[in-house]
C-alpha cells in the first residue's frame, strides 16, 4: 500500500515538473515573440523616419522628392541605381516632356490648357506659378506694365511723367545714394528720378504721350506683353538701334541673375558620387535661370518661340560655362561653380572633372588677363547667346541682327571707357571660340556622367544635353 502512495506521490510530482517546465517554455516563446515583434516594428518606424528626414523639395509644400517621370526616377534614365541620393528622392523641376516647352508656355495660353489634361500637365502649371511676378524695376513694387520701355509700376510710370512733362529738377539733400523702395519711393524725388533713367526710362516715351496717337506709336508687341518674367524689350528698328545701344548695358545688369547656391546634401558622405550629384543638379537649376535670363535680353523676345528653342538648346552651356568661368576669376587654381561649392585639383581628380576643370581654369586665365569686368561680362553674355549657328534657326536674319545690336553696344561701351584702347572688342570678341571649345568639353563631360549611370540627372537637363548631342 505504501508502495502504491510513493508511486502515486512521484507521478504528482513529476507531473507538477513538467507543467511547470511547459508553462516556463510557453511564457518563454511568448516574451521572445513580442520582442521580435517590437523589434520589427521599431525598424519599420527607423525607416519610416529616415524617408522623411529626406529634405523636401524647396518649391514644393510637402512631401518626397519625386522625378517628373512619375514613379521611375530620373536616375533610371542614366543608369542608376536604388541609393540614397538617387533620383526618387531627389528634387527635379516639376516640368513636363518636352520640359523646355514648358518654360515658354503661358498659363493663360496653352500651358494653362495643357494643365487639365494629367497629371504630368499639372505640375507644369506647378512650375509656372512658383516664378517671380513682374516687378518694378525703380521700387520694387508690382509692376502694372512697361511704360516708357521699362516694367514699372503705376506710382514711378506717374511720377517719371510727371518729372519730365513738369521739367522738373530735384536735388538730393544726403549724397544722392538713397535707397528707392516701395515704402521709401517719395523720401527723395531726386534719387527716385535718377533710378527711372538707370533702369532705362525713355523721355523720349513721355513726348510721345503728348502726340495724338503717341500712345499707339510706343505700343509693345503682343507676345512681350504676355512674358512671364519681367522683361525690357527695346526696339530694333535701325532709328533707334543707336540710342538703344547706350542703354543696353544697363538693361543687361538689372537682369543679371541672383547668385546661385550648390546646397549640397548634407546626408550623404562626401564622396565623388556627392561631388557628381551636386554637380549636375547645381546645372539643371543654372540652366533654368539662364532660360529666365535669356527672355530679359533686349530683343531676345522678339524672336519667334521656335527660334528662342533653338538658340538656347545650342548655346546654353556656352553661358553657363562663361558664368563658371567669370565667378573663378579672383581663384588661380580652383573653379568656382558656386558660392558653396569650389572644387580645386584634387577635388576635381578625385570625382574625374580634372579635364573640365583644366578647361575652364584656362578661360578664367584667359580674362584674368584682360580685367574682365562685369559691364563686359554680362555684355559677352548676351552676345555669347546670340552666337548661335543652329541649322534649326528658321529666321537666321533676325537673329543676325540681335547679335550685330549686341556688338554696336560692347563697341559703344569699349570707345566710352577706353577710347585709348580701340582694340578692346575685338579682343573680348576672340575669346567666344575658346568659350566654345570649354563648353563642348562641359558638354562631353555631363554626357560622360550620364552614360555612367549613378548620378541622378534632371528631365530638363538631360533633355538639353540630348538636343546639344544630337546637333550636328
Amino acid at each position: 500500500m505504501s508502495a502504491v502512495l510513493m508511486g502515486g506521490l512521484l507521478n504528482v510530482k513529476r507531473s507538477s515538473i513538467f507543467s511547470t517546465i511547459a508553462v516556463f517554455i510557453l511564457t518563454f516563446c511568448s516574451v521572445l515573440y513580442v520582442r521580435l515583434s517590437d523589434d520589427m516594428s521599431s525598424r519599420e518606424r527607423r525607416s519610416d523616419v529616415y524617408i522623411k528626414a529626406e529634405p523636401s523639395s524647396p518649391e514644393g509644400g510637402g512631401g518626397g522628392r519625386t522625378s517628373p517621370g512619375g514613379a521611375s526616377s530620373d536616375s533610371s534614365q542614366s543608369g542608376g541605381g536604388g541609393t540614397r541620393g538617387d533620383g526618387a528622392k531627389r528634387y527635379s523641376p516639376p516640368l513636363y516632356t518636352p520640359a523646355l516647352r514648358c518654360h515658354f508656355k503661358d498659363e493663360a495660353g496653352e500651358g494653362a490648357e495643357e494643365s487639365s489634361t494629367g497629371n504630368g500637365a499639372g505640375r507644369c502649371k506647378y512650375a509656372l506659378s512658383t516664378l517671380p511676378k513682374r516687378l518694378c524695376l525703380v521700387c520694387g513694387d508690382v509692376a502694372s506694365g512697361y511704360h516708357y520701355g521699362v516694367a514699372s509700376c503705376e506710382a514711378c510710370k506717374a511720377f517719371f511723367k510727371r518729372t519730365i512733362q513738369g521739367n522738373i529738377e530735384y536735388s538730393c539733400p544726403a549724397s544722392n545714394e538713397c535707397e528707392i523702395t516701395k515704402r521709401r519711393r517719395k523720401a527723395c524725388q531726386a534719387c527716385r528720378f535718377t533710378k527711372c533713367l538707370k533702369v532705362g526710362m525713355l523721355k523720349e516715351g513721355v513726348r510721345l504721350d503728348r502726340v495724338r496717337g503717341g500712345r499707339q506709336k510706343y505700343k509693345r508687341r503682343p507676345e512681350v506683353e504676355n512674358a512671364t518674367y519681367q522683361s525690357a524689350p527695346l526696339p530694333l528698328t535701325k532709328e533707334s538701334e543707336k540710342g538703344a545701344s547706350s542703354i543696353i548695358v544697363s538693361h543687361l545688369l538689372v537682369a543679371e541673375p541672383e547668385k546661385l547656391f550648390a546646397m549640397p546634401d548634407p546626408l550623404q558622405p562626401d564622396t565623388a558620387q556627392r561631388t557628381l550629384t551636386t554637380l549636375c543638379d547645381l546645372a539643371d537649376r543654372e540652366l533654368v535661370v539662364i532660360i529666365g535670363w535669356a527672355k530679359h535680353i533686349p530683343g531676345f523676345l522678339s524672336l519667334s518661340l521656335a527660334d528662342q528653342m533653338s538658340v538656347l538648346q545650342s548655346v546654353w552651356l556656352e553661358v553657363l560655362v562663361l558664368g563658371v568661368a567669370y565667378r573663378s576669376l579672383g581663384c588661380e587654381d580652383e573653379v568656382v561653380f558656386a558660392e558653396d561649392f569650389v572644387l580645386d585639383e584634387d577635388m576635381s581628380r578625385a570625382a574625374g572633372l580634372t579635364e573640365l576643370n583644366a578647361a575652364i581654369s584656362q578661360l578664367a586665365r584667359r580674362f584674368r588677363t584682360l580685367n574682365l569686368d562685369r559691364e563686359e561680362f554680362v555684355m559677352l553674355k548676351a552676345i555669347a547667346l546670340t552666337n548661335s549657328d543652329s541649322i534649326y534657326i528658321e529666321d537666321m536674319e533676325a537673329v543676325q541682327k540681335l547679335r550685330d545690336l549686341l556688338h554696336q553696344a560692347l563697341l559703344e561701351l569699349e570707345c566710352q571707357r577706353r577710347p585709348d584702347d580701340p582694340q578692346r572688342a575685338g579682343r573680348l570678341l576672340l575669346t567666344l571660340p575658346l568659350l566654345r571649345q570649354t563648353a563642348g568639353r562641359a558638354l562631353t563631360t555631363f554626357y560622360s556622367i550620364k552614360t555612367r549611370g549613378g548620378v541622378p540627372m534632371h528631365k530638363l537637363f538631360l533633355e538639353m544635353l540630348e538636343a546639344m548631342m544630337d546637333s550636328p
